[in-house]
């Protein structure tokens, strides 16, 4: 009988890190709403529930008040076998100093975020080398903290809630070194994401310049190449039945359902594990804003537009050295 070498060894151990992660939000929610409704409905133990639900109430503020990371989660070796899978990669093009706060936005936000979640809710990508002193706070959107216990899995590596309220709070009550991650496009973004795509959901997407104006933060560009490469997706006809839901509930709940596929088990196969292609996340120049408690929609409109100038020229720079051609522009959506 043939033993797995250790390179099929260390393959499976990153496959398992992705999915793990991918579908821990599917098997945590199914789980505990499976286990306290059976509870509830068929034995005496419904006390378990309410006891549950309570600390739910209780604790219902807490990813808007910095959350609840543990540093042993974030340091698992498992992240290590996650990030190893593409592979990831961060490159710091300056020096940020831990006496000030940040909003880094990061872009493009692709179909899973891959690149984001191993370098800002894991400790094994090498951030905190590169990045002394600074502890990153990845925002995300609210739903995630509905349901118990998925909801402290979340929390514990360090991701709090996107709400204005959770930013204001971890750039004002949890002193200096913070950088607050918002992946700006969101879920209407995965539209977008193609092999090749370099485009943003970025022109209406006002909120985090008004934030980063009302406390004095700098705002910092970052550009994720390879993001877009992981997935494929099927483009269905615009006359079509499905394009047409498609576009309805995107215009309902603000997510556009897509038909996405990567790679399978076996070489050449389609699965819906995301091809082993590198992403490389750029951290650009830290752009200073000025505090200014109650910005206007003019002054707001005025620094959005200095971002996006600096998140170009952050794109123009590197993009011929992780695939882009020369003449490949940044569109903005």
């Amino acid at each position: 009988m043939l033993m797995p070498s250790k390179k099929d060894l260390k393959t499976a151990m990153e496959v398992f890190a992705l999915f793990q992660w991918a579908l821990s939000a599917f098997l945590i929610v199914s789980i505990v709403i499976f286990v306290n409704l059976y509870l509830v409905v068929f034995t005496p133990y419904w006390p378990v529930t309410v006891l549950i639900l309570t600390w739910l109430a209780f604790d219902w503020k807490t990813p808007e008040r910095g959350g609840r990371r543990f540093n042993c989660v974030r340091h698992w070796c498992l992240w290590k076998h996650y990030c190893d899978y593409f592979p990831l990669k961060l490159l710091k093009t300056h020096d940020l100093s831990p006496s000030q706060n940040y909003i880094l936005a990061c872009h493009p936000h692709g179909l899973m975020s891959h690149g984001c979640f191993g370098h800002f809710s894991t400790a094994t990508s090498g951030f905190s080398k590169i990045f002394p002193g600074i502890t990153p706070y990845m925002l995300t959107l609210g739903a995630f903290f509905w349901v118990p216990i998925f909801r402290d899995y979340v929390m514990s590596t360090g991701a709090c809630s996107v709400s204005q309220s959770s930013m204001d709070f971890l750039l004002t009550r949890k002193g200096t070194g913070n950088m607050l991650i918002v992946v700006v496009g969101g879920l209407a973004e995965c539209r977008y994401s193609l092999p090749g795509s370099s485009t943003l959901v970025l022109k209406n997407r006002f909120g985090f310049v008004r934030v980063a104006l009302r406390h004095g933060v700098a705002l910092i560009p970052s550009y994720a190449f390879g993001e877009t490469d992981l997935y494929n997706q099927h483009i269905f006809t615009p006359e079509g039945l499905v394009n047409r839901f498609q576009k309805w509930f995107q215009s309902i709940v603000k997510i556009y359902p897509c038909a996405f596929y990567g790679r399978g088990f076996t070489k050449n196969s389609w699965g819906l594990l995301p091809y082993t292609r590198p992403v490389t996340t750029v951290i650009g120049e830290p752009l200073q804003l000025p505090k200014i408690e109650n910005p206007s929609q003019e002054i707001v409109a005025k620094y959005h537009e200095l971002y996006i100038d600096a998140l170009r020229k952050l794109f123009d720079q590197f993009k011929t050295k992780f695939g882009f051609s020369e003449t490949q522009e940044l569109v903005i959506v």
